[in-house]
Order: C-alpha cells, then sequence, then structure tokens
C-alpha cells in the first residue's frame, strides 16, 4: 500500500484502469459516473489510502479551509495570558478532527487589525473570522461586515451587528466575588481593572460598582490597566501601600491577581490573613499556586469550541443563532478569607 501522503488522483486513476478526469469526478461526487465505475474508483482510492488535497480542495471549491483570529494586543501581554491557549485550544478541538486550520494573527493596533482583514479577504486566506476583545463602538462590526466575512463574536457588541454571538455573562462571576467578599466582613473592596476601552473591562468594573453599592459599600477604589501581568503588580503594590489599604481586592484576570499575590509577599502583607485577593477566569495554576486562587471559571475552552462550532456552521449554511454559555461563576479556594480582627 502506499504511504497517504505520495497518492495522488494519477495513482488511483492507474490502478482502476480509468481516466485521472473521471478519478476526479467519482471522488467528488459529480454527475457522469456509472454507479460501478463509482464504486470502483472509491474501492480503489480507499484501499491505496488517498486522501483529498486541501489545495485541491481549495481551488474546486474556493475555500481556504481556515478560520482566522486576528488579535490587537502587545505580544508581551498576550504571551502571559493563558485565556486564548486555553480558548484556541477549545477552537482545536473542533477544527483539527474537520482538517481545517486557524490563521492567528498577532498585530499592534486596531488600523493595522482592521488591515489584516481586508488582506485575508483579499488573498482568499480565511472562511471566516473569530472578533475578540469587542470594544466600545468597534468599528470591526461595519469593516467585516463590509467585508462579507463571515464572523463571530466573541460576546455581543454595543451596536447592531449582523454576526451570531457566543457570550459568557462575566457579570455574575464579578458580583459573586464582591458579594462573597462582603459576606466574609470586607468593607473596603478595590478592584484591579482591565482596559476600559474594551467592552469586558467596562462591564467587569460596572458589575463591581453596581456590586458593592448593593452591598452598602459605596464605589469602591478602582484602578484601570491595560490587563498586563506588570499592570497588575503595580496595581496591587499601590493599593497594598496605601495608608488605609484594602482588605479585598477583585482583579479582572488571573494573571493580574496572582501578581497580586506575589507583590503582597514581597510587600509583607499575608494572604488571606492580610488581604485578600480574587481573579477571573480560573487558568489551570490558579489553583496550584499558593493560597490557590478564588477566582471566577470562565471555561475559555468551551467557549472556544462553541465559538468553532458556530462559525463552522454560519459558513456553511449562511446563519447562525447566538450562543449563550453558563455564567461565569466564583470558585471559592484559598486566597480569599475573613478580614484582619480590627476590619470586623
Amino acid at each position: 500500500m502506499k504511504n497517504s501522503a505520495r497518492v495522488t488522483i494519477a495513482d488511483v486513476a492507474r490502478e482502476a484502469g480509468v481516466s485521472k478526469g473521471l478519478v476526479s469526478f467519482a471522488l467528488n461526487d459529480r454527475p457522469g459516473v456509472a454507479a460501478e465505475t463509482r464504486t470502483r474508483i472509491l474501492k480503489v482510492a480507499g484501499a491505496l489510502g488517498w486522501t483529498p488535497s486541501l489545495r485541491a480542495r481549495s481551488l474546486s471549491s474556493k475555500r481556504s479551509f481556515a478560520l482566522g483570529l486576528v488579535i490587537a494586543r502587545d505580544p508581551e501581554v498576550l504571551g502571559s495570558d493563558p485565556f486564548f491557549t486555553s480558548f484556541i485550544a477549545g477552537v482545536e478541538t473542533v477544527l483539527a478532527p474537520e482538517g481545517l486550520a486557524l490563521v492567528l494573527s498577532v498585530v499592534p493596533d486596531e488600523e493595522t487589525e482592521l488591515q489584516t482583514y481586508r488582506t485575508l479577504v483579499t488573498d482568499g486566506r480565511v472562511d471566516g473570522v473569530f472578533l475578540s476583545d469587542l470594544r466600545i463602538d468597534d468599528a470591526r462590526i461595519q469593516c467585516l461586515a463590509d467585508l462579507g466575512l463571515p464572523t463571530v463574536t466573541l460576546g455581543r457588541p454595543d451596536q447592531p451587528s449582523p454576526f451570531p454571538a457566543v457570550s459568557i455573562d462575566d457579570t455574575h462571576g464579578i458580583a459573586e466575588s464582591v458579594r462573597h467578599l462582603a459576606g466574609l466582613g470586607h468593607r473596603r473592596i478595590a478592584h484591579v481593572a482591565g482596559s476600559p476601552a474594551m467592552l469586558h473591562g467596562s462591564r467587569r468594573q460596572d458589575a463591581f460598582t453596581s456590586a458593592m453599592r448593593a452591598a452598602g459599600l459605596g464605589d469602591g477604589q478602582v484602578v484601570e490597566t491595560d490587563f498586563s501581568i506588570a499592570a497588575g503588580a503595580d496595581a496591587a503594590r499601590r493599593l497594598l501601600s496605601q495608608p488605609q489599604p484594602p482588605t479585598a481586592i477583585v482583579f479582572a484576570s488571573d494573571p493580574m491577581a496572582i501578581a497580586g499575590i506575589g507583590v503582597a509577599q514581597e510587600l509583607g502583607v499575608r494572604v488571606p490573613e492580610d488581604v485578600s485577593i480574587t481573579g477571573f477566569d480560573d487558568i489551570e495554576f490558579a489553583r496550584y499556586i499558593y493560597p490557590a486562587l478564588t477566582t471566577v471559571g470562565a471555561t475559555p475552552l468551551v467557549w472556544g469550541r462553541a465559538a468553532a462550532i458556530t462559525l463552522l456552521g454560519l459558513i456553511r449554511t449562511g446563519s447562525a443563532d447566538d450562543v449563550d454559555l453558563p455564567a461565569a461563576r466564583l470558585v471559592i479556594r484559598g486566597s480569599a478569607s475573613v478580614p484582619p480582627p480590627t476590619e470586623h
């Protein structure tokens, strides 16, 4: 038997004793081939281990058999955030079995991102894209609509959108974090927020403020960041160095929260005895640090899988429904406890 990587239509044609054109028609299920001949050709192709060439499939179907993900973030910030690693793993659980590829582009800014989408369409490199890190008044929505590129948004935009959305309610998890800390007796609770230009950053910040007010604790102190580990560490240092520091800090991401635990230890502040810390995303190693991180489980792998299924459905049928994943919930571990005795 031939190595499947080297088997061609010509090999099948020679073994079956027919023309390459007839083999092509049979393998692509086109009319004009007698049933008996089609069956014989398929049997020979199977015995030889023939598999369709992706390049040939692309040329014949005018599809690229690839999906795109363009991320406009500093590569260092992206490299330190395991969310996208898990999200991509979820996407690949759907694409890999179907022989499809993911084209990933990391770009420095929004203008470059918009140009990248135009290039992907002009070059025919992808059949559709995932739109992440939704922004306030996001210009990408109209750009992708004008390009006619099938798109799935990760979350719902704050504007009319022709695209299906795969969403998770992250506000519930932030509110749960605040309620849990308030229930433990904390009164000075701060929030290390993500970028307010990103919808999920501003949404989590709003959820924090609303939950604080509902608990009768005012607005709470908020420090905005770019979601980077360095910014999270800097925010923690500023908060914990105040004359009257918070007794609990709600971080908008796990990497920032883990950096916050490190800074606290550096400053001689005990976690959770002196300050309680919570995160967001429940990345894998959050449970293995000490103390294990109390955080919000956002299941990025499940999100990636659902987004890939939705985008493939949109490409194949021309329509797809929105998908609402289960709300992100608080996972209680060792990094949050009652406040110091003087704060009760």
